[in-house]
């Protein structure tokens, strides 16, 4: 029944977005009024809402993530045909959307490059808004629970802030600048501005703003992230609101620069992007690297690194499934994030469970006390 519920009332909050358009304004009452964010210990970062549950960067997704005790919300923003911002992870929409079961999108799909390589599927910039809200979210991963594919629409940039703000106490928004280089390519305004101008433009309007730990920020808390970091030093100048610098697989490129990540996790070039971001958002992979025998290596030193220059390290992301968990700690997941809190020292966490972070959290703190 809980389960029941909670589709509901999302699908009814989402109705109500929609129904306002791109532009609807969030329906709360004054920040003061609520419990505020927690700030003394490190953050639960719920990656594409409660997604080990319910289908990613949902509404229900979002709403179970706040109700089991996400300090931040975190959601990847595309770009539609007509200029609009989604919640969605992928620049195609094969792999959790119902978009394959639309036979009047069938001539749609093609080959495109992304990120340095040829990618073919159903692109999202290829569809209206309009056209997306016909589409049904599906989950990833075939070993977690399908019982609720083919019911949630994707849903805005706008939307996803509103979740936020209606919540009974402060909850904040994590929003990546998703794949920027390719949607600035594939995305044209009529006013000529880029992605990230429209991306910082959608939090300015609903009033965040103000840098880390600030009080304007403490009322409305968010991180900008992105793998791309011309796009963090563009958003820079657009705002002072704190952002996180991304970090994927060592040997990979980025989009904008076409340098390793290892190039660019330097000490000559963390020294200039603190300058410009408050963090880094390492793939845990690159902070600890497994063995072939399924175990946790020695620790490498990037959060020392990161640490030394005053910057937050929020890894990601952490799965709660036997496949993704460790023999060092007996496949337990409580060890596991008592090693990244405690021993590694991370400031926050990327979790698809936020329900068992707050657990283990909340049971530490009582033990401790």
């Amino acid at each position: 029944m809980a389960a029941v519920r909670i589709v509901i009332v999302a699908a009814l909050l989402v109705l109500g977005c929609a129904c306002g358009g791109a532009t609807a304004r969030p329906l709360v009452g004054a920040a003061g009024a609520k419990q505020p964010l927690q700030t003394s210990r490190p953050f639960n970062i719920a990656h594409r809402g409660s997604n080990g549950e319910l289908p990613e960067e949902t509404a229900v997704a979002y709403m179970r993530a706040i109700e089991e005790g996400a300090d931040f919300i975190e959601a990847d923003i595309a770009a539609t045909k007509d200029g609009h911002l989604v919640c969605f992870h992928d620049m195609t929409l094969d792999d959790t959307t119902d978009v394959a079961d639309h036979k009047e999108f069938a001539a749609r799909r093609r080959t495109l490059e992304v990120q340095w390589a040829n990618v073919t599927g159903f692109f999202i910039t290829d569809f209206t808004l309009a056209e997306l809200k016909t589409l049904r979210a599906k989950q990833r991963w075939s070993f977690r629970e399908q019982s609720h594919n083919g019911i949630s629409p994707i849903i805005t940039f706008d939307e996803f802030i509103n979740i936020a703000l209606n919540a009974k106490r402060v909850v904040g928004i994590y929003p990546e600048m998703k794949s920027p280089v390719f949607v600035n390519q594939h995305v044209k305004w009529a006013d000529g501005k880029k992605y990230e101008d429209k991306f910082i433009a959608t939090l300015k309007k609903y009033g965040y703003g103000g840098k880390y730990m600030t009080k304007p920020w403490l009322e409305k808390p968010v991180f900008i992230q992105s793998f791309a970091p011309t796009s963090l030093i563009y958003a820079a100048g657009l705002t002072d609101l704190p952002k996180v610098f991304l970090i994927d697989d060592l040997t990979v490129r980025t989009e904008d620069t076409n340098q390793s990540y290892d190039e660019i996790t330097s000490d000559e070039y963390l020294d200039y992007m603190k300058d410009y971001v408050v963090g880094i958002g390492p793939w845990k992979d690159t902070v600890v690297p497994p063995t072939k025998a399924n175990r946790l290596a020695t620790p490498t030193d990037l959060v020392a690194m990161a640490h030394a220059r005053g910057l937050q390290v929020h890894p990601y992301t952490y799965r709660n499934e036997n496949r993704f968990l460790h023999y060092n700690f007996r496949q337990d997941p409580y060890a596991e994030y008592d090693y990244w809190l405690n021993n590694v020292g991370v400031d926050g966490l990327f979790t698809d469970f936020p329900a068992s972070l707050r657990r283990f959290q909340e049971w530490t703190t009582k033990t401790r006390n």
